[in-house]
């Protein structure tokens, strides 16, 4: 059964519609990417996902349960998580407090969870007396994935990860992505680097116009001339 189930959503702003129809999905362990041109609806899609944008049509399911309409903190609790583009951190609080944020809903010491973000991030263990507000854009990221992650999620949205990184740094994250998902949990990823999401992707999804394009494995879609031309330079 898929973890995450998208068919036919339809939402926008007041009374703009940006998704048409929109269909996707995402089996439990895998990496899922969406790419496309500005404005295509890919980060407008996970907002809907997580709850910051109710539905107009259609239906988003969560394993079995319809969770199209629910509140993003009810969605946390069913083991989904999300790190937006932009301000995930809370800059004035250290790396260390940012990580016990994202354990907001738990109860109980979340020190084991702590640690295991710190193996993953070796480099938050080093800075976690650190406000994160003095941390460069790569660091600042991996706070928020690392947030993300305390709630051992099934499923990790991400939404632009690599936005703004020098490309050593978007290498890292790309890599950190690999190791979230190779823990087991489940990765639906909006990126603007084409070439590397789809790279890493076990399947993607191409939106153009708030619509589904085109869809396939990541890699049969790297050698696609037609996604070539449009979303990889050629």
């Amino acid at each position: 059964m898929p973890l995450l189930t998208v068919e036919g959503l339809t939402t926008g702003y007041g009374e703009m519609e940006v998704l048409h129809s929109l269909t996707l999905r995402v089996e439990p362990g895998r990496i899922v990417s969406i790419i496309g041109p500005n404005g295509a609806g890919k980060s407008t899609a996970m907002k809907a996902v997580f709850g910051l944008l109710k539905p107009w049509q259609g239906s988003i399911r969560f394993g079995e349960r319809e969770i199209g309409g629910l509140s993003p903190d009810r969605i946390v609790r069913l083991g989904m998580c999300y790190v937006p583009q932009t301000d995930n951190v809370f800059p004035s609080l250290t790396v260390e407090e940012n990580l016990e944020m994202g354990a907001f809903v738990l109860s109980g010491s979340t020190k084991e969870r702590k640690e295991r973000v710190y193996e993953l991030f070796p480099r938050l263990a080093e800075r976690r007396r650190q406000r994160a507000g003095k941390m460069s854009g790569g660091e600042r990221q991996m706070v928020a994935m690392g947030r993300a992650l305390m709630l051992d999620p099934k499923l990790l949205l991400l939404d632009e990860p690599s936005a703004g990184l020098a490309p050593l740094l978007v290498d890292l994250i790309f890599e950190k992505v690999r190791d979230i998902n190779a823990s087991g949990v489940a990765v639906l990823m909006v990126e603007q680097n084409a070439r590397k999401s789809l790279e890493l992707a076990d399947h993607a999804y191409v939106l153009v116009g708030g619509s589904n394009a085109i869809d396939g494995a990541g890699r049969d879609l790297l050698g696609d001339p037609e996604v070539g031309r449009l979303y990889l330079g050629g």
